[in-house]
């Protein structure tokens, strides 16, 4: 095995460190992408030298988003756009629909990573897109492209490059059929910046989240619509998710979930019917299965309903997933709501987190989802106690419990 003896001053590069309040912040200039949600989720533009992954299903819009970028940020940045999947004229033919005005972006069809390495020491872009991934090889290599070997490979010299030479680096992958980035974990650990595309490519609406970002918030939320000529920003989100909540149905409740730096407001909705079947049936859409048995269970526990044999079906509107603690008492309210088939009170927002005691728990950032209930015009907030004072004209209705929630709600 060969073994490296000690460095001698000929190796020392003339590195030094340097105390942190020395360093300056005046120079890191980013790069805007032209598109206000992108921007967002990048934590306010793309760092130079910075490498961004993007994965997501089939079809769902990666391509079409960094095409689009290409077509606002061309006239100010130089961009390289390499593609190891479609031909020159088929990438020029879905620019003409989706990314018009990117005419003078670069555009390269290779798979060998000699050979892009090549063209980005002569071209020199600022920004490069790579879609995708999984595609490029390096020749020295015995394994197939898009094996272990050659993602890392691949990945450790392509972020070199972006390193020494301060432009950015965005990378295309594919996902697994649980949606999880397809190939080894150090590629995630390797990058800046891991963005995912979630939503249903058969709807038109789009999530954009950050799983990871060095230069910004985790967990970042951008929403995007999809039209004929592309992908277009939403800036009001909670249309989206929250539909009508003036005249509210059976079944429904509303929540102001945390995304991020910003507040959604969005729509559960709950159907509960007689069971025809010897096991009843439990389905949920955006909110986790077992957290929903629990709230099922102490619905039976302290609210007296007896749900054995009923069939229940949760739904997020909107397409979108609750990982929100705060949004269970929402979800065991709207459940009551459809069991004792009875409408919550018009533009009223449930707050809270729910214990395995039946205690009601205050939820983080509270502020900023009351901010949001108020601002699209709530009256009612149900929450558990809270110090945080409320904008004008939202009340605020205490419960400290389940059972406590359910009063207020229906018997009030």
């Amino acid at each position: 095995m060969f073994r490296r003896g000690p460095a001698s001053s000929a190796d020392v590069t003339g590195a030094r460190a340097k105390r942190l309040g020395e360093i300056s912040l005046d120079s890191v200039q980013r790069i805007t992408t032209g598109i206000a949600e992108f921007d967002r989720v990048l934590g306010g533009g793309i760092v130079p030298g910075s490498m961004i992954l993007v994965g997501g299903d089939p079809g769902i819009g990666k391509s079409t988003l960094l095409l689009q970028m290409a077509a606002r940020m061309e006239k100010q940045e130089t961009l390289l756009y390499v593609s190891g999947e479609e031909s020159l004229s088929q990438i020029a033919l879905r620019a003409s629909r989706v990314g018009r005005g990117a005419e003078t972006a670069w555009l390269l069809c290779e798979t060998r990573l000699e050979a892009v390495l090549e063209e980005l020491n002569r071209i020199k872009p600022q920004v490069c897109v790579l879609d995708s991934i999984q595609t490029i090889y390096r020749e020295d290599l015995d394994s197939a492209p898009g094996s272990v070997t050659q993602l890392r490979e691949c990945a450790a010299a392509l972020l070199t490059w972006a390193k020494t030479s301060q432009s950015a680096m965005f990378l295309v992958g594919h996902v697994t059929k649980d949606g999880q980035i397809a190939g080894p974990r150090v590629l995630e650990h390797m990058v800046d910046t891991v963005l995912s595309f979630e939503g249903d490519r058969h709807q038109q609406y789009r999530l954009l989240r950050s799983a990871k970002n060095r230069f910004g918030a985790t967990g970042e939320v951008g929403v995007f619509e999809m039209c004929a000529d592309g992908l277009q920003g939403v800036s009001n989100a909670s249309g989206l998710f929250s539909g009508d909540w003036s005249h509210p149905r059976s079944g429904s409740a509303w929540t102001a979930v945390v995304e991020g730096s910003r507040a959604l407001l969005c729509e559960v909705q709950a159907l509960v019917v007689q069971t025809h079947y010897s096991m009843p049936q439990r389905v949920a859409t955006g909110f986790d299965m077992k957290r929903l048995t629990i709230l099922l269970a102490l619905l039976e526990r302290h609210a007296g309903m007896q749900l054995g044999g009923l069939d229940i079906f949760v739904s997020v509107a909107g397409g979108l997933r609750l990982d929100d603690p705060g949004a269970e008492l929402a979800v065991a309210l709207a459940v009551a709501s459809s069991v004792r088939d009875r409408p919550l009170p018009p533009r009223m927002a449930v707050l809270g987190e729910l214990g395995l005691g039946g205690e009601t728990r205050t939820t983080s950032q509270f502020e900023t989802r009351a901010r949001e209930v108020a601002h699209l015009g709530g009256g009612l907030l149900l929450a558990p106690p809270s110090r945080t004072a409320l904008p004008s004209g939202l009340s605020h209705l205490e419960a400290r419990s389940l059972s406590e929630a359910l009063a207020i709600a229906f018997e009030s």
